[in-house]
């Protein structure tokens, strides 16, 4: 018989998460370590809910003996102030996309940063970071920001739909000794035309967010270009990148590495990525054998 150590109720609380890849990634690895873990997704669209809900849905979640969440779009940074604890990484960063019940306690946690870096570190071996562009300065892009800085960033220019978002984000990196700036969307082409590369942390290029985040003429061969988007894997913002003769990235190598981590804080157990890397593959590869469309 197993006990409370080898069984699990986890869960992903987001916005328009019907297809996330968590369960069978997070499941798959319990049943091949042996354990019991049933992952749950909970999805405030479909719920009529807002993000501003999400503490109560913290709080029911423990009642009812979930080990932990993740926490995605639009919640990483409301949850904040619903959280008994935060983790240093979390603290640093201002957003949590991990929460682990422990002790009685709520405690937040980022393996977003790992995830992102450990992501590019495989995917674009030797690419150019002297100066690097990124759209988005919420959850995700924080995370990311962070990620660049460890990985020897030279300088971020950070672009936000809201310039004071922005700003902020431009301003704790600043803080920790990366050369940054936050400015406001309308100086996308300007900032691109000296940068080495370009990173879409915005929902944009999602199911439920089609678009480019970026106007595809702003891109050139020169830059490489990554997107943390995963559903779809190619974004509409990768084929243009590809289109226009860029190394590209997408969201694939972050979801796995950051679902490693968040694996390992649920069940205490170490996760073999490349093993959750392979199951990946797996689930995104074409039905029918051929190129994805």
């Amino acid at each position: 018989m197993g006990g409370a150590d080898d069984h699990f109720i986890v869960g992903l609380i987001g916005a328009g998460i019907g297809s996330s890849l968590s369960p069978p990634l997070h499941e798959r690895e319990a049943d091949d370590q042996g354990l019991r873990l049933i992952y749950q997704l909970i999805d405030i669209t479909a719920l009529g809910l807002a993000a501003a809900d999400v503490g109560e849905l913290v709080r029911t979640t423990r009642q009812v003996g979930f080990r932990g969440l993740n926490v995605t779009h639009p919640c990483k940074q409301e949850v904040l102030g619903h959280l008994d604890e935060l983790s240093p990484e979390a603290a640093e960063l201002g957003a949590v996309n991990t929460v682990v019940f422990a002790g009685g306690r709520s405690i937040g946690h980022n393996t977003d940063r790992y995830g992102f870096a450990e992501s590019f570190r495989r995917g674009l071996p030797g690419a150019a970071t002297g100066r690097v562009v990124l759209v988005g300065a919420g959850g995700a892009g924080a995370a990311v920001a962070h990620a660049m800085a460890r990985l020897g960033a030279g300088h971020l220019t950070v672009i936000d739909a809201d310039p004071d978002r922005a700003r902020r984000l431009a301003g704790s990196l600043v803080a920790a000794g990366t050369p940054a700036d936050g400015v406001g969307a309308g100086h996308v082409a300007e900032r691109l035309a000296g940068a080495d590369g370009l990173i879409n942390a915005t929902p944009v290029g999602m199911e439920h967010h089609p678009g480019l985040p970026v106007p595809a003429e702003v891109l050139s061969p020169r830059l490489w270009v990554a997107d943390v988007i995963y559903r779809p894997l190619e974004t509409g913002l990768l084929r243009a990148a590809r289109a226009a003769g860029c190394r590209t990235l997408d969201g694939g190598g972050m979801v796995v590495h950051q679902a490693a981590e968040a694996f390992r804080l649920f069940t205490g157990r170490a996760p073999r990525v490349g093993r959750m890397l392979r199951h990946f593959a797996a689930l995104t590869a074409p039905a029918d054998g051929g190129t994805r469309a």
